[in-house]
């Protein structure tokens, strides 16, 4: 089947077209429509009309979202196939983000309605006796959303819904490599009422139709979840002009002697590995305390151990493919300069083309690629610490910052980790994985800029305007 693109309210075929892999068989079950400069301009001209028509009501918004929030949840089965076939991801983790996404459609419906400004005492400014002020928020404009590959659909949802509750017009380009689920998503918004121009999909490469959105000067505001390197390609190239940045992350989860351990060891043994390890937010350090190390580690192998990789579609499965048998390779490489490097292997670290066994390993050295940098696949290290202090400078070292997650029974030790861990978010007596989609969320140093969840990403996405009377 062959997939069009969606411009100015009209599907439109192009010659050139890209190849949908399923993830877990390599086969192509789809094409779709690739986007030349004449699209992107036309997609781009189409959300600047849009946005200039004004025709959509803060209220008109709200039935627009929550007619699609309920729309994904009728057809969240169809919607979560897809997923699995293009992203390789579980079948039942698919179906719940789906689901995720309608709530995310349904809470920007509400946030729609509850756009506000606030008063400002000028009068109490000698000489302003006699004026009144405040302030309204007004929509930014252009809203380019630029996808990733992990989360084909909620990642996508929680870009435009947010973008289209603000009052915003959107361009969006998903990842070429899971680009149905987008494509999906625009015709729910099409049924759901959403105007001709507010909502433009274009397809093709970053270096391409990546590179024509970011110089076009028409577009308002990006919001990008991807790498850090293109991050900063991005934030080079659109100089003062506004954006939400979600990065990367060598996510840690501490664990400390006073811990739940069989509730720890439980979540920790799943954690790392949801997604084939492709989140951002995935366990990639785990810090415990020498105290348990030992009884940790082989619970947390014990039950590794039973995860089960294969097909995605199959109800068994825990661990589907990684997006491609490239980046799987590249996973086995850094796995293997660590044990070449005096890392050991505690379980897990075999390829099978695009499937990666689970894989835990100790002994790690802190500039090894594993421990240092984002390895978005199946792998977590155990790193032991003696004093908590300790255990915060280890969390610390990196040049990442987005979440991070602690289990203790001691209240002073959470609180001291919420104080001192140099991160967007601490969670506390969960991983570093757990994400409410109605909370703030985004990290700090190169994990990004900005927050998303839709009330925090409105607030990005609409501008402040004074307004002021001189009675």
């Amino acid at each position: 089947m062959n997939y069009p693109i969606y411009i100015n309210g009209e599907w439109v075929s192009t010659q050139d077209t890209i190849s949908v892999v399923d993830k877990y068989s390599g086969e192509v079950f789809a094409t779709v429509c690739s986007s030349s400069p004449l699209e992107v301009d036309s997609a781009v001209t189409a959300a600047v009309k849009a946005f200039k028509s004004r025709t959509l009501s803060p209220y008109q918004r709200y039935q627009i979202l929550a007619k699609a929030s309920s729309l994904i949840m009728e057809r969240s089965d169809d919607l979560a196939l897809t997923i699995s076939r293009e992203a390789g991801k579980v079948y039942r983790d698919a179906k719940t983000e789906v689901m995720r996404a309608a709530q995310v459609f349904l809470i920007a419906a509400e946030e729609a309605k509850r756009i506000s400004g606030e008063m400002i005492p000028v009068e109490a400014a000698p000489g302003s006796e006699n004026r009144l002020a405040y302030t309204i928020r007004v929509p930014i404009g252009v809203v380019c959303a630029i996808s990733p590959f992990n989360f084909p659909f909620n990642l996508v949802t929680h870009k435009i819904a947010p973008a289209l509750a603000a009052g915003n017009t959107v361009v969006l380009k998903p990842a070429s490599a899971t680009p149905i689920s987008a494509i999906n998503l625009c015709r729910i918004l099409e049924e759901a009422g959403l105007p001709p121009g507010y909502l433009n999909l274009v397809i093709g490469s970053g270096n391409e139709v990546g590179d024509l959105l970011l110089n076009d000067e028409r577009i308002n505001f990006y919001t990008f979840t991807g790498s850090p390197k293109v991050g900063k390609k991005i934030m080079s190239t659109i100089g003062l002009r506004k954006s939400t940045m979600e990065l990367g992350s060598n996510s840690v989860t501490i664990v400390h002697k006073d811990a739940d351990l069989a509730k720890a060891a439980t979540l920790c043994s799943r954690m790392p590995f949801v997604n084939a390890g492709q989140v951002c937010i995935s366990i990639q350090r785990l810090l415990i305390h020498q105290d348990i190390y030992e009884q940790f580690a082989d619970k947390l192998a014990e039950e590794t151990r039973k995860l089960i990789l294969g097909n995605p579609l199959d109800p068994q499965t825990d661990i589907g493919p990684m997006i491609s048998e490239a980046e799987a390779i590249r996973a086995e490489a850094w796995v293997t300069a660590a044990l070449k490097g005096g890392a050991s292997l505690i379980c897990g670290g075999k390829r099978n083309g695009a499937l990666f066994e689970p894989t835990i390993l100790t002994n790690v050295k802190s500039d090894m690629k594993v421990v240092c940098e984002e390895i978005f696949a199946p792998v977590v290290s155990l790193i032991p610490y003696k004093e908590f202090d300790e255990a915060i400078e280890i969390a610390n070292n990196s040049h990442y910052g987005l979440q991070a997650g602690i289990f203790t029974s001691s209240i002073d030790i959470a609180t001291e980790a919420t104080r001192k861990l140099e991160v967007g978010g601490v969670i506390i007596n969960d991983t570093s994985l757990y994400r409410a989609d109605q909370a703030p969320y985004g990290g700090i140093k190169e994990s990004g800029i900005g927050r998303e969840g839709p009330k925090y990403a409105i607030q990005e996405m609409t501008e402040s305007k004074l307004v002021v009377y001189n009675l």
